[in-house]
C-alpha cells in the first residue's frame, strides 16, 4: 500500500480514538480529516472545501430538515401524542397486549408526523410506562415496546434518515419515501404480531385493561375522541406524504405545509401560546444545528479520505470478499450493525456509506433498495445495547422500579424482529421497490 493509503487508515483510527476519548463526534471528524489531509497533500487538498460547505447549506432538499423538525416538535409540545395514545389505548383495551399495540400504533403515527426518536420515546415513556406497570405489564415487555415504537420514525416517512440518504445516494426523496412505506408498516406489523403472541402465550405479562375502566366511556365518546385527537395528525401525515410521493410538491414545499399544519392543529386544540411556540423554535434550532454541524464537519473527512485514495482501498477490500454483490451487501449490513453499537446514525451515514457506495454503483445495485436496507439497519442502532439512544432516552424518564437491565433485555426481542424484517426486504426487494415503480418514480 502507498503512504497515502496508510494515512487514510490512520485517519479512521484517529477518528475512533478521539471519539472514544470523549471528544464530540463532529470535532473528531474535522480534526482527523484536516490532519490526514494536510500530512498527505498540504493545504491544496482543501481548496475545494468552501464550495462543498456552501453546497451543504444551500442544498434545497436539505432545507426540508428544519421544517420537518419544526412539525415534529410542535406536535410533541402540543401533546398530540398524549391524546392519540389515550384514545387508541381505550379502543384496543379489551385485548391482551392491547395497550402495547396502541403504543405501537401511536409510534407509527408519531413517526409519520414527527420522525424524532428522542421526543417519541420520552413522550411515550412518561405517559405510558407507569400506567403499563400499574396494569401488570412485565417491565421488560413494556420497556421494549416503548423503545421499539419510538424508533419507527427512523424508517416511516417523512424521516430525517431518508432525507440524508437521498442526498448521499443521489436518489430522490420521493423515491425513498415511497420505498420506505411498506417496509416501515411491515416492521410495525411484525412488532404487533409479537405482542399478540405474547398476549396469547403469556397473558399475565400483557394483561388487558380492566373492564370497569373500559366501561367508563361510551362508543360515541370514543368516536368523538378519535375525530378530535387521531384524525387531524393522520390527515396531516397523508397530506405531507401524499404530496411528496404523488409528485405534487417537492419535499421542502411539503415540509412547509407540514409545519403550517402542525401550527393549525395546535391552534385548533387551543394549546398554542407564546411559551409553547418559543419552546418549539428552540427545539427546532437545537436539533437542526446539531445535524448541520455534523454534516459540515464530515466534509473535510470525506474530502481527505477520497483524496488519499481511500475509495480505491475500500474497493480492493470488497473485491477480496467472496460472493460478489451478495457478499458485499451482507458485509455492509454486518458492518453497519456493528457500528450501530458505538456511533449515531448520522455519523454512520456520512462516514461509512460514502466509502462503500462506489462499490455498489459498480455492481449496478438498486440504490433505492440499498438505502431502505441501510435505513432499517440504522434504525436498529437505536435499540442495540450498550449505546442505543432509545434505551438512554427511556432510562432518563423511567420510574425507579425499571432498571437498565429491564430496558436492555426488553429491547433484544425487538432487535431480533427487526433483523427478520431486514432479511425479508433483503430476500424480497419488491417490498421496497414496487410502490416507487407503481407510481412512476
Amino acid at each position: 500500500m502507498s503512504v497515502n493509503e496508510w494515512l487514510a487508515i490512520g485517519m479512521i483510527v484517529l477518528f475512533f480514538a478521539m471519539m472514544l476519548g470523549g471528544i464530540p463526534v463532529a470535532i473528531s471528524l474535522a480534526v482527523s480529516g484536516f490532519t490526514a489531509g494536510l500530512l498527505g497533500f498540504g493545504p491544496m487538498l482543501f481548496n475545494v472545501l468552501p464550495g462543498r460547505l456552501y453546497g451543504v447549506v444551500t442544498n434545497y432538499t436539505m432545507m426540508a430538515i428544519p421544517l420537518f423538525v419544526f412539525m415534529g416538535v410542535m406536535l410533541e409540545k402540543s401533546r398530540v401524542a398524549e391524546d392519540m395514545l389515550e384514545t387508541i389505548g381505550r379502543a384496543m383495551g379489551n385485548l391482551n397486549g392491547g395497550m402495547g399495540i396502541a403504543i405501537l400504533l401511536v409510534g407509527v403515527l408519531m413517526g409519520a408526523s414527527t420522525g424524532i426518536v428522542g421526543a417519541t420515546v420520552v413522550t411515550l415513556g412518561m405517559l405510558t410506562l407507569p400506567t403499563l406497570l400499574r396494569r401488570g405489564y412485565h417491565p421488560t415487555v413494556a420497556s421494549g415496546t416503548i423503545c421499539s415504537s419510538g424508533t419507527l420514525g427512523q424508517i416511516i416517512p417523512p424521516s430525517l434518515v431518508l432525507i440524508l440518504l437521498s442526498d448521499i445516494t443521489g436518489e430522490s426523496v420521493g423515491t425513498l419515501f415511497a420505498g420506505a412505506v411498506m417496509p416501515g408498516l411491515a416492521i410495525a406489523c411484525v412488532y404487533m404480531l409479537f405482542i399478540l403472541l405474547l398476549g396469547w402465550r403469556r397473558p399475565d405479562w400483557v394483561p388487558a385493561i380492566p373492564r370497569e375502566e373500559r366501561d367508563r366511556f361510551t362508543r360515541r365518546e370514543l368516536l368523538r375522541d378519535i375525530q378530535r385527537s387521531v384524525l387531524p395528525p393522520l390527515l396531516l401525515v397523508f397530506a405531507v406524504l401524499g404530496s411528496i410521493i404523488g409528485g405534487v410538491a417537492a419535499p421542502t414545499e411539503a415540509a412547509s405545509m407540514g409545519a403550517v399544519g402542525s401550527l393549525l392543529i395546535a391552534l385548533l386544540s387551543r394549546r398554542l401560546d407564546w411559551s409553547m411556540l418559543k419552546a418549539t423554535l428552540h427545539g427546532t434550532l437545537t436539533i437542526t444545528a446539531m445535524v448541520y454541524f455534523i454534516l459540515l464537519c464530515a466534509q473535510p473527512f470525506a474530502l481527505a479520505f477520497r483524496g488519499l485514495g481511500g475509495e480505491a482501498l475500500v474497493h480492493d477490500m470488497f473485491a477480496l470478499l467472496p460472493g460478489g454483490e451478495l457478499g458485499a451487501l451482507l458485509f455492509l449490513m454486518l458492518l453497519l450493525f456493528v457500528l450501530g453499537f458505538f456511533l449515531e446514525w448520522i455519523e454512520i451515514s456520512y462516514i461509512a456509506l460514502p466509502m462503500f457506495l462506489p462499490v455498489f454503483t459498480g455492481y449496478g445495485t438498486d440504490m433505492a433498495w440499498l438505502a431502505i436496507l441501510v435505513a432499517m439497519n440504522l434504525q436498529m442502532s437505536f435499540l442495540t445495547p450498550p449505546f442505543g439512544w432509545a434505551l438512554f432516552f427511556l432510562k432518563g424518564v423511567s420510574p425507579p422500579g425499571v432498571t437498565t437491565a429491564h430496558i436492555y433485555l426488553g429491547s433484544l426481542p425487538f432487535v431480533g424482529l427487526l433483523m427478520i424484517s431486514i432479511a425479508l426486504v433483503f430476500a424480497f426487494p419488491s417490498i421496497a421497490t414496487w410502490l416507487p415503480s407503481a407510481i412512476g418514480w
